[in-house]
């Protein structure tokens, strides 16, 4: 009933009423994390004066894809309308995943780690160099330079500076850290301290100038008397190991051998 229904719209450019439970979540979608509080605010809102701005769609096989409007759609869903109104578009798959990041970062829904992900989905899946993602998203190549610097950051990371509440600044303060295993105790102190970001610069630069414990010696001499003393065991033991050593500019080379059979 549904894909017949489906049959019936044309790909003619007006705003159609489309079967929300048709229309395919968009694979390019940048946005990841959706705030439950502002969706109800939404489903609220949907409930009472509808969609007001029609969802952006394609047509893909017997179903639509949509290329924006993610959380119109789950509004809506959740306020259990069944249809739901639709511009009906003509994009191929770049073109849709270009779209959906551009109004996205348009709107400003995107938190700043979800848009470094997503300018970096849109330059791996269509192999675009920096310069030209700036110029499809009307952006500086050092912005998106930038953006994409932030992903340095491992993903534990990212994950506790978003739940610590943490600005875009904050992270690139962190970035002047050597590993992420310092920055995420950087972090519990910064979130636990409500360090604003000049604080928090100051207090990484100040981890930065601590003198760093001395790196132990080792002590190859010592090393090759056990070893050579551990091979005259074997000898007197009745079995015949043989050591060969080669020494080069940078390295000493050991061969050791010892019979299978003793």
């Amino acid at each position: 009933m549904q894909c017949q229904k489906l049959k019936t719209y044309m790909e003619t450019g007006r705003v159609v009423f489309l079967p929300a439970k048709a229309i395919l979540p968009n694979p390019a979608q940048p946005r990841k994390i959706f705030s439950e509080e502002a969706l109800e605010d939404l489903t609220q809102s949907i409930q009472r004066h509808g969609i007001l701005q029609p969802l952006s769609v394609r047509r893909v096989g017997s179903n639509y894809e949509l290329i924006a409007g993610e959380r119109r759609l789950r509004a809506a869903q959740q306020a259990g309308l069944s249809e739901v109104p639709c511009l009906i578009m003509r994009m191929d798959d770049k073109e849709s995943g270009l779209t959906a990041l551009v109004e996205n970062l348009q709107r400003q829904d995107l938190d700043f780690i979800e848009e470094a992900q997503g300018i970096r989905c849109l330059m791996e899946r269509w192999d675009f160099t920096q310069e030209q993602t700036a110029r499809a998203l009307g952006k500086s190549q050092s912005a998106i330079a930038n953006k994409l610097r932030l992903l340095r950051l491992g993903q534990g990371v990212l994950e506790a500076i978003r739940e610590g509440g943490l600005t875009e600044r904050h992270a690139r303060a962190l970035l002047k850290l050597p590993t992420d295993a310092q920055r995420m105790k950087a972090i519990s102190v910064i979130v636990q301290l409500g360090m604003s970001v000049a604080r928090t610069e100051r207090y990484i630069e100040g981890l930065l100038e601590e003198p760093q414990p001395p790196k132990p010696k080792i002590n190859v001499g010592a090393f090759l008397s056990n070893l050579s003393q551990s091979l005259a065991k074997i000898q007197l033991s009745g079995i015949p190991a043989v050591s060969e050593r080669r020494e080069t500019d940078s390295q000493i080379v050991l061969t050791i051998t010892i019979p299978k059979n003793g």
